[in-house]
């Protein structure tokens, strides 16, 4: 009997049945936009087999003025609806099925020619937009409507409106940017008519026999947005013209409350979803930081959904819903939401993958296919990088031995688990753990290897790290003065503190050091700290009183040498988070200083080449967190006895902490050996 009885059971729409509960959910990934079709074919193919119940693409544009930025992709030629047969046909020859998202941008399109209901500017956006006229709004109906046939000409089993994350339709539906006053604004009646028209037309045009998706914004979190009662009206009149199923979306993308990132609670933000169920009769979808089976199985059997939609689990491990049916959980790759090489390569215009699994979006380019004769392989460090490529090595078919002078796998990674936020990091190590064993690696722990019992080995893999630099201050040997490491491995800190370098591990310091109880694993603290309300109660699900975070544990002063704001090399989407939630903790946080003296009563700093406005910042406890230097010097020894070998993870660059350059390197070292 399975363990997840809800999740794996079928669900019956009608005219065409499901085969789980399980949705992958939309993601731009940059693939379609590459043109290289058998690799898109690769990646959605990839996630049938592993037995999802239906996929939707990423958001597919329906026209030019409203596609999220020049050269998106969309169905516009004959070749456009070649091109994704080659994809629909892959997904079906897995027995799986798949939803095309169609996607308009409205004010959020990077795109000088956007459209929306008034001219109004978005804060994440370049270009105000042009007012539609009536003409154009039935311009941008037709052509979602065109979209939907072609994706149904394509061979999609459906299509998937979008309506949510503060794109156009959504843009409609809310006074925060519909300040028209003719038929699609003013009332909410006339708000909601562009979305009820195009599931109604759209719904005309491809029959009965058709899956139609619509992502309804429950929760904006954004100013003057949807109270419930409309949110609920909404859903009524999409599924009454039409709409097979109604997917849930969380908050917009200019929102300032975080509703993906790893610091969000597991499940966050199921409750709203659950607020709907049993106003509409179309099963309804709850998403957003649902990532282990065990979640979305509490979730279904708890009411509060129909289906749940996982996107970004599914870049870790494409198998997911396989393994969970096989008794396997323990093997699934964990998405950790960290949004490292998803989300910030998205925004970077750089093709999608994943930190935990480079092979994502790479399943044609990065091949582990098994070796045709095996060899030792030896890898030193238990860090990221050497447990990928052990972990690949061995999944090839090689005799790996993994050998590490700690008592315990995943190097710098049980330090990042310590900090508040981070938890998910404690699933992956375990993760690497279940699988070492799953691909028969021998494991040996306490032992700090020498170069001379390596020898034997017909390859060699240095993954031995980083470690802190030495900064070079003046009193930097002072008993209160600790590395990043002392402090995150439980050392004593006092009330005042001061962090020397604002980088992430600078910044993971502060959030350890100002937080008692972490607000991730509470979910009505998280919601408290974040300022998110009922929008029953709250239009928009903004709290009357704003964030209310608990008071921090201690006064903490982060500083760096560079004048540059702080925090600005963090994640391109997840940089703001991290400085909101030290903002909050009240962290002062000072740039451009000159390190001169670390004293008993704290740190003396100055200002500028000139060295002016010398002061004491009075501190307890002085935190290093001045970067990183690889550790080589068991590389340096087997290069002075003339042993081969190959460098990777911190041990090759140590610039930054880096998990998602480190998992690729070792696992693209492995594709090799």
């Amino acid at each position: 009997m399975t363990p997840y009885p809800h999740l794996l059971s079928p669900l019956d729409l009608g005219f065409t049945t499901l085969r789980n509960r399980v949705l992958m959910g939309s993601m731009h990934t940059g693939l379609e936009e590459a043109g290289d079709w058998a690799r898109v074919a690769a990646f959605y193919g990839a996630r049938a087999k592993g037995g999802v119940g239906l996929i939707v693409t990423g958001g597919m544009a329906p026209n030019k003025e409203g596609a999220v930025m020049p050269g998106a992709a969309g169905l516009f030629t004959e070749e456009d609806i070649a091109n994704h047969a080659q994809v629909t046909a892959r997904v079906h020859e897995e027995g799986g099925k798949i939803a095309m998202q169609i996607l308009h941008a409205g004010r959020y399109a990077f795109n000088p020619e956007c459209v929306a209901p008034s001219a109004i500017k978005s804060p994440i956006s370049m270009f105000t937009p042009t007012a539609l006229d009536e003409a154009g709004i039935e311009k941008q109906i037709t052509d979602m409507v065109t979209a939907a046939t072609r994706a149904q000409q394509a061979g999609y089993d459906g299509v998937e409106v979008m309506g949510s994350e503060g794109y156009f339709l959504n843009q409609f539906l809310t006074t925060h940017t519909n300040k028209r006053e003719d038929r699609w604004g003013g009332s909410y009646e006339n708000r909601m008519r562009l979305p009820v028209e195009v599931v109604r037309r759209v719904r005309e045009a491809v029959g009965t026999d058709f899956i139609v998706i619509y992502r309804l914004s429950m929760i904006d979190l954004v100013p003057d947005g949807s109270t419930w009662a409309e949110v609920v009206q909404l859903a009524k009149a999409i599924e009454a013209a039409g709409a097979s199923i109604i997917n849930t979306g969380i908050g917009w993308h200019e929102a300032r409350i975080p509703t993906i990132a790893t610091s969000v609670p597991r499940a966050a933000f199921a409750w709203v979803t659950k607020k709907l169920m049993g106003e509409v009769t179309v099963p309804v979808i709850t998403s957003n930081r649902i990532n282990t089976p065990e979640v979305a199985e509490e979730v279904l059997a708890g009411g509060a959904a129909d289906m749940v939609s996982m996107a970004r689990p599914f870049l870790a491990d494409p198998d997911f819903v396989a393994k969970a049916a096989a008794g396997k959980g323990a093997l699934i790759a964990p998405c950790i939401a960290c949004n490292q090489a998803c989300l910030d390569h998205t925004f970077s215009l750089k093709m999608s993958t994943c930190l935990v699994n480079p092979r994502a979006c790479n399943e044609t380019e990065l091949v582990l296919e098994p070796v045709a004769k095996a060899k030792k392989v030896a890898i030193v460090g238990a860090g990221p990088a050497g447990l990928s490529a052990a972990i690949a090595a061995a999944g090839r078919g090689h005799d790996v031995a993994l050998f590490e002078a700690a008592d315990e796998i995943g190097g710098q990674l049980n330090l990042a688990k310590q900090v508040p936020g981070k938890e998910e990091f404690k699933g992956l190590v375990a993760w690497y753990g279940a699988m070492l064993a799953e691909a028969g690696v021998a494991v040996k722990l306490g032992h700090k290897v020498q170069a001379a019992a390596l020898a034997g080995f017909d390859e060699v893999v240095i993954a031995t790290g980083a470690k802190p630099r030495d900064p070079g201050i003046k009193g930097q040997n002072l008993p209160h003065v600790l590395s990043y490491t002392q402090v995150l491995r439980g050392a004593e800190v006092g009330a005042r503190v001061a962090v020397i370098g604002a980088g992430g591990i600078g910044f993971d310091i502060c959030e350890y050091l100002v937080t008692g109880e972490s607000p991730t694993l509470d979910l009505e603290a998280w919601k408290t700290e974040w300022g998110v309300g009922d929008p029953s109660i709250s239009r928009g699900g903004l709290a009357g009183n704003g964030p209310q975070p608990e008071p921090p544990v201690r006064a903490v002063t982060l500083l760096q040498r560079k004048a540059t704001k702080l925090g600005k090399g963090l994640g391109k989407t997840t940089g703001w988070i991290h400085r909101a939630a030290l903002k909050m903790k009240g962290v002062q946080m000072i740039g451009g200083v000159n390190y001169e003296e670390i004293t008993p009563e704290g740190l003396m700093v100055s200002e500028g080449e000139a060295r002016e406005n010398p002061r004491l910042i009075e501190a307890d406890t002085i935190v290093l967190c001045a970067g990183q230097v690889p550790e080589r010097s068991l590389a340096d020894d087997l290069a002075a006895a003339g042993v081969a070998c190959h460098i990777i993870g911190g041990a090759d660059v140590a610039a930054e902490l880096d998990a998602k350059r480190a998992i690729n390197q070792g696992t693209r070292l492995a594709s090799k050996l």
